[in-house]
C-alpha cells in the first residue's frame, strides 16, 4: 500500500524535524565539548537530542518498511509526540534560564578570544533552534490531532486502525472486519 497524500506531507514534517533535530545535536555536542560536559544546562539538548534521534529514526523506519506499523498510528503518534513536546519545552526553560547570563552579542568578546566567540555564537544559535525543535514538536502535535478529530468526526473510523501515512479518508481501510467481504450474494 503506497503512501498517501497525508501520510507524505506527515512523512516530510518527520524529516524537517529529523533535520532541526541533527542541527541541535550538532550544536549541543560542539558546545558540550567546549565545557568538557560539565554543565547540566548544556546537557540536556544533548541528551534529548539523542532521544529524539533514535524516536524519529524508528518511527521512519516502520513508516518506510512496514504497510501497518502500530507505531505510525494516529494516537500513538499524537502521545508520542505530546510527550517530546512537553519534555522539550520543560528541558529548554531550564537551559535557557541558565544561559541567560551569557552576552547575546557576542562581538562584545574581545577578539583574543576567538574560541569563547565561536562557543558564544555555537551557545545563541542553540538557545533559538532548541525552541524552534519544540514549536515543531507542538505544531506537529496540533496538526495530527486536529486531523485526526476532524476524520474521527467525518465518520472515517479507520484513522484508528492503521498508520498515518497510509490513511485514505476516501478509500475504506483493509484493515479489520470488512462485512462487504462476507455478503452472501458472491456465494
Amino acid at each position: 500500500m503506497a503512501f498517501s497524500s497525508v501520510g507524505k506531507k506527515k512523512i516530510a514534517a518527520h524529516v524537517f524535524l529529523l533535520l532541526i533535530n541533527i542541527l541541535v545535536l550538532a550544536l549541543s555536542s560542539r558546545i558540550n565539548q567546549f565545557q568538557e560536559f560539565f554543565f547540566v544546562a548544556d546537557l540536556f539538548p544533548f541528551a534529548l537530542s539523542i532521544v529524539t534521534l533514535v524516536l524519529l529514526c524508528t518511527m521512519l523506519a516502520f513508516d518506510l518498511t512496514s504497510s501497518n506499523s502500530y507505531i505510525g498510528r494516529a494516537q500513538i503518534e499524537i502521545g508520542i509526540f505530546a510527550v517530546m513536546s512537553i519534555l522539550w519545552l520543560a528541558f529548554n526553560a531550564f537551559s535557557t534560564s541558565r544561559w541567560r547570563d551569557v552576552p547575546f552579542q557576542c562581538g562584545a568578546i574581545p577578539q583574543e578570544y576567538s574560541d569563547i566567540r565561536t562557543w558564544c555564537k555555537d551557545l545563541q544559535a542553540l538557545k533559538a533552534f532548541v525552541w524552534v525543535e519544540w514549536l515543531t514538536f507542538s505544531l506537529i502535535t496540533a496538526i495530527i490531532a486536529r486531523y485526526t478529530i476532524l476524520q474521527n468526526a467525518r465518520g472515517h473510523k479507520h484513522i484508528f486502525k492503521m498508520p498515518l501515512s497510509r490513511f485514505n479518508p476516501t478509500e475504506e481501510s483493509g484493515f479489520g472486519f470488512n462485512p462487504q467481504h462476507w455478503s452472501t450474494e458472491k456465494y
